[in-house]
């Protein structure tokens, strides 16, 4: 089937946002302007954490795979956006349209679990300080982290193949900003509802299992802190979940907006502004975030610059 697919449809038509060139010309400063804050500061903060002895430690390792499956993602959709914001025809081949599905599906399932992994990491860290580095030693944190890329990768390579088995030979305008996966299965010219029922229950799996994870830790966490005695441990207990906490509520709280009930979804519009913010906004937002918020990541910028500072005056000297 999937050979007489392509025999159909060779390429798609991306409709995008908006068919006025001026309105395209601005949206395509706005966008590259962001994207290029998105990979600066998501660099900045890898490099940041490398660079740092005092960030070597679990929930910063976690954050540079975090801040690498933000790059990836951006770079999956937001390059080809910009691309098709110059042209008038927004064409994409048959094979890029499956690939860019595969990458921004499987780096949205590798972000769900990461936090799941993170919220794990701050419970340790909050409810059980004294052993924290002997659970979340560095051998745990590498197979949780792979575990991460492993699960979102099985997930949306399942998603993907059974969307491009679709007979799609009718409708080739896919009314989106990308090959996202709701508005893909729209072209297929037979009942959908089997993909939808496996998108939800994919949803279900991939989004609430970790989300479940998430607020149990995080039930256990405030049940701790409401137990510590001194005003000042409660606030240093909360802040070191406070950056965590703040990312977990925008990245999950849209996801489940838009796919946990495929029959009742948003309307085009809005998904095309939901996808805009996970591809644009939380990559540039999830550094911003992390700086801060976070104490302890404050702290190594002041030093960084500190440093940075002190070399320039005794090049300059």
């Amino acid at each position: 089937m999937g050979t007489d697919n392509k025999s159909c449809v060779g390429e798609f038509i991306l409709l995008g946002l908006s068919s006025d060139c001026d309105t395209q010309v601005f949206l395509f400063l706005l966008f590259l302007t962001t994207y290029l804050v998105t990979v600066l500061g998501n660099f900045l903060i890898v490099l940041l954490i490398r660079l740092d002895s005092r960030l070597h430690t679990p929930m910063y390792f976690f954050l540079i795979h975090l801040s690498l499956v933000d790059v990836s993602y951006a770079t999956s959709i937001v390059p080809q956006l910009l691309a098709h914001l110059l042209v008038e025809h927004k064409v994409i081949p048959y094979v890029s349209c499956a690939v860019q599905l595969f990458f921004s599906l499987s780096l949205g399932g590798i972000e769900f679990v990461l936090l799941a992994v993170m919220a794990y990491d701050r419970y340790v860290a909050v409810c059980d300080p004294l052993r924290y580095s002997v659970i979340m030693r560095g051998g745990l944190c590498t197979r949780l982290a792979i575990t991460s890329w492993i699960s979102g990768s099985i997930n949306s390579l399942m998603h993907t193949t059974i969307t491009f088995q679709l007979p799609m030979c009718t409708d080739k305008f896919i009314d989106h900003i990308s090959c996202e996966i709701l508005a893909v299965v729209r072209l297929a010219s037979v009942d959908t509802s089997s993909n939808e029922v496996a998108i939800m229950v994919s949803s279900i799996v991939l989004l609430m299992t970790p989300l479940c994870l998430v607020l149990l830790s995080y039930i256990k966490i405030i049940s701790t802190i409401l137990k510590i005695q001194s005003i000042l441990g409660r606030k240093k207990a909360f802040q070191t979940c406070a950056s965590h906490l703040t990312v977990v509520v925008l990245c999950y709280g849209m996801t489940i907006f838009t796919y946990i009930q495929p029959h009742s979804s948003p309307s085009v519009l809005q998904e095309k502004l939901i996808s805009l913010f996970y591809a644009i906004s939380m990559p540039m937002l999830n550094p911003m975030i992390y700086s801060f918020r976070n104490k302890e990541v404050k702290g190594a910028w002041e030093k960084l610059l500190g440093q940075l500072s002190g070399l320039t005056s005794k090049l300059a000297s």
